[in-house]
């Protein structure tokens, strides 16, 4: 399949074979289209990928794309491998949209908290001091995603109604919960070379009768606690959670988020989407590795230290020039 819009490049010959177009070119090609904004107009495109290892501790994170081709597609310079920097400089390469939140989040008047629900769940604690500190909590769309697709055939599940036909089953969350991870202090991060269907399975290998909904229910409430655990530990003073990402989709996860806090040494704060802040919850990580690509062509650093654990402020990413 090949998109109209894609330019070829000025040396390529005519009789010269072209790939085809990737997703994030097609992707692209039609924001630009539905804006009306020419490539002449974009100074750079911030692509992240998909993270497939991430293993900070021996020193390597790695995320699938194909930022050349992007480039190639098109003809705008593209901004790639956001964290491979901070890692280099002795951080845990993530969470890397702190620096991002407390610039579009941040208030004086209060400590929010910016929780991210995607394959994995992190925090921002904007501080009312205007200190900044974020970290992973744990598994989030990750685990709940993989039982979903193993029992109903979806990759992901939907409006959490698969949950909602089961219930809470607390020796499988205690289980869940023994993990060291959870006791780690921040600076930390994490993944799938953790939190992965081996690791799930052998959890409930010791509760091999339950109803796949009820295992449902389970997981959900294990992104829910984790998440209502760290910020009762670090964030107690907190007057609001402000939630993004894919599990904004999840009512259910949302609803076991503020129980769960509810049930805590921070109960009474409000959890509710950035919609609220005026930013819709699926656009925030794109918004945030746009301003890290913008950070990048500027030289100036996308990181925080004090969130990743790195040796200072660092300029993040690599640039393909189109």
């Amino acid at each position: 399949m090949r998109c109209s819009r894609c330019k070829p490049p000025a040396t390529t010959s005519s009789n010269a074979k072209r790939s085809p177009p990737t997703r994030y070119a097609v992707c692209c090609h039609e924001l630009q289209s539905m804006s009306g904004c020419s490539a002449t107009k974009v100074r750079a495109i911030g692509v992240h990928g998909q993270t497939v290892r991430h293993r900070p501790e021996k020193g390597y994170t790695r995320q699938i794309n194909n930022p050349a081709m992007l480039a190639e597609m098109t003809n705008i310079d593209v901004v790639a491998d956001f964290r491979s920097r901070d890692v280099a400089a002795g951080g845990q390469g993530a969470p890397l949209v702190p620096a991002f939140h407390s610039t579009i989040f941040g208030t004086k008047n209060e400590t929010r908290v910016v929780c991210n629900l995607g394959g994995i769940s992190n925090i921002t604690i904007l501080s009312s001091s205007g200190a900044v500190r974020g970290f992973d909590c744990g598994p989030a769309n990750a685990l709940i995603d993989e039982w979903a697709l193993r029992h109903t055939k979806r990759a992901y599940d939907d409006g959490g109604q698969f949950a909602a036909q089961g219930s809470v089953q607390q020796p499988l969350l205690n289980a869940l919960l023994d993990e060291p991870f959870f006791e780690h202090a921040p600076p930390k991060s994490t993944g799938r070379d953790l939190f992965n269907s081996a690791w799930m399975d052998a959890k409930l290998a010791a509760f091999p009768n339950l109803a796949p909904a009820d295992v449902q229910a389970t997981l959900t409430a294990l992104t829910a606690k984790t998440v209502a655990r760290e910020i009762e530990r670090h964030a107690s003073d907190a007057r609001a959670v402000y939630v993004c990402g894919g599990g904004t989709r999840n009512p259910v996860l949302l609803k076991m988020l503020q129980q769960a806090l509810d049930a805590s040494g921070v109960s009474g704060v409000p959890v509710m989407t950035t919609d609220a802040l005026g930013v819709p919850p699926q656009q925030v990580e794109a918004f945030a590795f746009a301003w890290l690509a913008m950070r990048c062509v500027a030289r100036e650093p996308g990181n925080l230290a004090s969130v990743t654990g790195a040796a200072g402020e660092r300029v993040l990413g690599a640039i393909y020039p189109r």
